[in-house]
């Protein structure tokens, strides 16, 4: 049986914003601790930050910035969520983001059926989520779209199909989505344990591993050139 990051070489791309933003609008984005540009921003302050993504949009003449795979960042040093101290911090992104203005259209990444949804509420967290399940060669897995509209979720419902690109939801601001400047979280999830409409998008160093395993990289899917 194919692995499913094979399985993922085999598709066309995919789109989980607004299908008019062609890629060629779209630049990466660095937010590791290594970028010495975000010694001078305020991450905790999702205004100033939202500046800061304008800004880097506007100069470089795109509509989305996105990036942060296995990225060792410091947005999340002011949050409980990673740092509880007691156990170890938690500052590796295993998603995706996807940054861009709040309302903006997020797309079902392929068919799929609504698995979970809620407003993970708190400083950091992901607010309104939803997760679908897919089923490919006889392989279940899932997708996590986090940091959405409470509309999203609102007349939502378990079981509902997704075709792939239909619209699923819309993003949310900072006063819903956690504290964020506006952006997607997109999340590829191979076993979801014990979770439902949650699932941690950001690990230890000790759990890196396991981590990168069952979450692989959304680009393989997404093909973002």
């Amino acid at each position: 049986m194919p692995t499913l990051e094979n399985l993922f070489l085999q598709f066309e791309n995919c789109k989980v914003i607004d299908k008019s933003i062609l890629f060629s609008q779209y630049i990466p984005i660095d937010l590791s601790v290594s970028n010495p540009e975000l010694e001078h921003i305020e991450l905790k302050n999702p205004n100033d930050f939202e500046t800061f993504i304008e800004n880097f949009l506007h100069k470089n003449k795109a509509k989305v910035a996105f990036g942060g795979y296995n990225e060792e960042r410091n947005l999340y040093k002011s949050s409980l969520i990673f740092n509880d101290y007691q156990q170890e911090e938690r500052n590796i992104h295993i998603g995706m983001d996807l940054w861009v203005k709040a309302g903006t259209p997020v797309l079902a990444a392929l068919d799929g059926s609504v698995y979970g949804f809620d407003y993970n509420t708190g400083a950091g967290n992901y607010g309104p989520t939803i997760v679908l399940k897919h089923s490919i060669e006889n392989q279940n897995f899932y997708t996590l779209y986090g940091h959405l509209s409470i509309e999203s979720i609102e007349d939502l419902e378990i079981g509902t199909l997704y075709k792939k690109g239909q619209t699923l939801a819309t993003l949310g601001d900072s006063s819903v989505n956690g504290g964020y400047s506006p952006h997607l979280h997109f999340q590829i999830i191979k076993n979801m344990e014990d979770y439902f409409s949650d699932y941690p998008g950001v690990c230890s160093k000790k759990d890196l591993n396991y981590y990168l395993e069952n979450c692989p990289d959304p680009n393989l899917l997404l093909k973002i050139q």
